[in-house]
């Protein structure tokens, strides 16, 4: 199959995001293919436990209930084929769903599992081999409390299944963008070696991976999206030479801007010139982003290179117990209530471990948040959370129950939300990553007839290499005096996690404010500006294409996902902490600003 271009819908985020997107992106018309990305480290661990107690379980239900099941005749109807990671841990369950679904509706659909990044047999073998974190530097965890292995699979094999006639793919773990460029490698026959195009294959599954986020979720402008509950979901359509233009369904509410498609470039990629993927290392420094009409945006200029020898796999593993609580205080002195009442609870029950000889905590947490410190008038209202983290669920139950007990003993003006009974110890679970050679990852594709091996060692010719870092952008001297306006007036920004450290885009809205933000935002202004959760080294990178850069904070979310004890274990906010930051600027150009970020 080759054709000019190919119109793909991206219909899932992760494991829960909103069940019409289907619907609409069938009713959008004229669609070659419909992606949907399910998965996330926590997500594995959640399915490896589930297949645990029941063999048939352990993948992504709502792809068979919710998108499959009430639209399997329309997309039958309209040809539109199928590319979806929801076989999590269990892809043959998933497929042999699928393929249940399809018998009963009287279609005629084929359905392609791809198998082998389950690497959960092999964890022995692993912890045999003295393996580190590729991050921390850790040894491997015990085996016995290992919930899952998985290695990030490329977009090949996919590829494969939809060159023997798939209508439909279910894989396990593979990198979110995979589900795209396996499309676009079908459709235009590209190589292993065209690394150029396999990177802007790769940018537009970035850029649809996260659902309604490249349509106005999640952005900066978030009044510009309207009505939220009717939000489009992304189309791209993707040009043979790599080049692709980003939309959304018409009728349908959210934007597509260079904005809102900029801030979703950006997301999670950490190094812009080394975003390592298993078919291609992508450089997204030169990458433009241009508006080509009302809700639409053509990307182009990602470039390539040789792909790693490795697969990066990641385990995850039982760490102990955590737990924590949410209550609300208000009046005079609010913060201070919050705060004692807090450290009231954690030494109570660390008194009764100490009673019992038994171990402390290994972390506890209290964060305060809302209020006004100096307020007028003296009145508050805040928010306290206090959460203990420790190898044993009953010590954690323990803090539960004496944090509850102290209620009245509190200072006045304590309130929470009731009815839901009182939380409960969950498992602490952490994420381990290292690399394994490609050839000890067996790669198959089953029609339904069984599991076909897949040759993942193309015969790659070209050996480019990268190129060298941008210079940073010039930035003459302040004439005159300095204006100190918030970053939110000069630039887009979004945040997010990778592991336990958090990346930040910063996209500025005109190329001409791009030299003061890089000038004000050097790494020690931004590791001043975090430094009540920062552990690690700050990096930035510049993006000359878009006019941005990106920013990544090393060590910065207490252990990250599930394993922090942290409000905001994601790091989802700080691109909202940074762009409250003032940013000098000339006077002239200070004149020059619209009075409002908008």
């Amino acid at each position: 199959m080759t054709q000019n271009t190919v119109r793909i819908g991206g219909a899932s985020g992760y494991w829960g995001d909103a069940s019409y997107a289907t619907k609409q992106l069938l009713g959008a018309g004229n669609l070659d293919f419909i992606v949907y990305d399910y998965l996330a480290e926590i997500t594995m661990s959640i399915m490896a436990r589930a297949r645990a107690k029941d063999p048939q379980s352990g993948y992504a239900t709502d792809f068979v209930t919710s998108a499959m099941a009430p639209n399997i005749k329309e997309i039958a109807e309209k040809q539109v084929r199928i590319i979806s990671n929801a076989g999590g841990t269990n892809p043959q369950a998933c497929g042999q769903a699928v393929r249940d679904l399809i018998a009963k509706a009287g279609v005629d659909l084929n359905v392609a599992v791809i198998t082998g990044d389950n690497l959960i047999e092999q964890a022995g073998h692993f912890a045999s081999q003295g393996i580190t974190d590729m991050f921390s530097g850790e040894r491997f965890p015990d085996p016995g409390k290992i919930a899952s292995i998985n290695a990030y699979l490329g977009a090949f094999p996919i590829a494969a299944a939809l060159r023997k006639g798939a209508d439909i793919v279910i894989t396990g773990r593979c990198v979110d963008s995979a589900v795209t460029l396996g499309a676009c490698i079908h459709a235009f026959g590209w190589e292993a070696d065209q690394f150029d195009l396999l990177a802007a294959g790769s940018l537009a599954g970035h850029i649809i991976e996260c659902g309604p986020q490249a349509t106005g979720g999640n952005f900066t402008d978030w009044r510009d999206a309207g009505d939220l509950a009717q939000i489009g979901y992304p189309i791209v359509e993707v040009e043979e030479d790599g080049c692709f233009t980003v939309s959304k369904p018409e009728g349908s509410t959210g934007i597509v801007s260079r904005g809102s498609v900029g801030e979703q470039m950006l997301y999670e990629i950490g190094d812009p010139q080394a975003y390592l993927l298993p078919d291609v290392v992508c450089d997204f420094s030169d990458v433009t982003i241009e508006e080509s009409g009302e809700n639409q945006v053509v990307v182009s200029s990602a470039r390539g290179n040789r792909p790693p020898e490795t697969y990066k796999v990641s385990a995850t593993f039982a760490d102990g117990f955590r737990a924590g609580q949410l209550l609300a205080f208000n009046g005079f002195e609010a913060r201070a209530k919050a705060q004692t009442y807090g450290e009231a609870s954690i030494e109570r029950a660390r008194g009764i471990l100490r009673s019992m000889n038994a171990p402390d905590y290994d972390e506890t947490s209290i964060e305060i948040s809302g209020g006004t410190a100096g307020n007028v008038d003296g009145y508050e209202e805040v928010m306290l959370k206090a959460a203990v983290r420790h190898r044993d669920a009953r010590a954690v139950g323990l803090f539960l129950r004496e944090m509850t007990g102290l209620g009245l003993a509190t200072p006045a003006g304590m309130s929470a939300f009731t009815g839901g009974g009182r939380a409960k110890p969950s498992p602490v679970v952490r994420m381990f990553s290292f690399a394994v050679p490609k050839p000890e990852v067996q790669v198959a594709v089953d029609l339904g007839e069984g599991p076909q091996e897949f040759d993942l060692q193309p015969d790659i010719q070209n050996t480019i290499g990268g190129e060298p870092m941008p210079a940073a952008p010039d930035q003459a001297g302040l004439p005159g005096r300095a204006i100190h306006v918030p970053l939110i007036r000069l630039a887009w920004a979004r945040s997010g996690d990778k592991g336990n450290n958090a990346n930040i885009g910063v996209m500025a809205r005109k190329p001409e404010y791009m030299p003061w933000i890089w000038s004000a935002l050097d790494e020690m202004t931004i590791a001043t500006r975090f430094a009540d959760y920062l552990n690690g080294k700050v990096a930035r990178y510049y993006l000359p294409g878009s006019h941005s850069m990106n920013i990544l904070l090393h060590d910065v979310l207490g252990g990250g996902g599930i394993a922090s004890l942290r409000n905001d274990a994601q790091g989802k906010g700080y691109a909202q902490m940074l762009l409250a930051h003032p940013i000098p600027i000339p006077q002239k150009l200070a004149d020059s600003l619209p009075s409002e970020a908008a």
